[in-house]
């Protein structure tokens, strides 16, 4: 287990990408901090599932939020920037108070962990920054203005910091994945149902999957798999780099 002695924070890990991350992350011996919301009992679970897991439950759309979420989780070797949030509306109704929380959980939530967890890095000589971006860090769809924005900010961020982390045995890196089938994207189904007059069916196979050659949706386990490599010694030379994961979605 590689891992074994490093410390992980995931943010959003309490299902969905950030969960299989985590899962991932701990099975190759890293302590996990879990982040994000759930029921008790539920939570209570998956930490004894992973050995123990801490858990640091925060609202990341307030910098006071993503400060106490650092100090609660301590040190920590590995940083995946998972946490995020999607509304589906045209542009003149999009609801400004949503767009800026959007913007504050996908995009601001990862400047303010990163610059705290930074320092401890530096001061290890080594670290790994990943970001759960989105295919939409690449290429645009149309009623999602913030969630676009935010992902084109994320791979724009990461790029930065790999720059400047460079030479202090540091990489940070994004996984851009297609639709998974997450809560995030069940959720955002009722939504294009009415922006785009749209039955269910019409949503998930001419909306959803119409964009992946594939015409299937990514696994999350595929997107942990990514993660989990991007922490191994043999990726220190990866840096700045965005991994689509879309099953040829941006290749077209």
């Amino acid at each position: 287990m590689f891992l074994s002695g490093k410390r992980a924070l995931v943010t959003g890990s309490t299902s969905g990408i950030g969960l299989a991350i985590a899962r991932a992350l701990a099975a190759q011996g890293a302590h996990i901090v879990l982040n994000g919301f759930g029921e008790e009992d539920e939570i209570a679970r998956i930490r004894e599932e992973l050995g123990g897991a801490d858990y640091v439950n925060e609202d990341l759309t307030r910098t006071e939020g993503v400060e106490a979420l650092m100090k609660g989780a301590g040190d920590v070797d590995i940083l995946v920037n998972n946490a995020g949030m999607q509304h589906v509306e045209r542009v003149e109704d999009f609801p400004p108070a949503t767009w800026d929380r959007i913007i504050a959980l996908n995009l601001s939530a990862n400047f303010h962990t990163t610059r705290l967890a930074v320092p401890y890095m530096k001061k290890q000589g080594w670290g790994r920054i990943i970001a759960t971006a989105s295919a939409h860090s690449l290429v645009a769809s149309p009623f999602k203005a913030a969630y676009v924005s935010a992902k084109h900010g994320v791979a724009g961020f990461t790029k930065t910091i790999a720059l400047e982390l460079a030479s202090h045995g540091i990489t940070a890196n994004c996984i851009s994945p297609g639709y998974v089938w997450t809560p995030l994207v069940e959720n955002q189904i009722p939504d294009t149902m009415k922006s785009r007059n749209l039955t269910r069916e019409q949503v998930v196979n001419d909306v959803l999957l119409s964009q992946q050659p594939t015409k299937k949706f990514v696994q999350p386990e595929e997107v942990a798999a990514m993660a989990v490599f991007l922490c191994r010694d043999e990726a220190q030379n990866i840096n700045g780099a965005n991994y689509a994961i879309d099953g040829g979605w941006t290749a077209q």
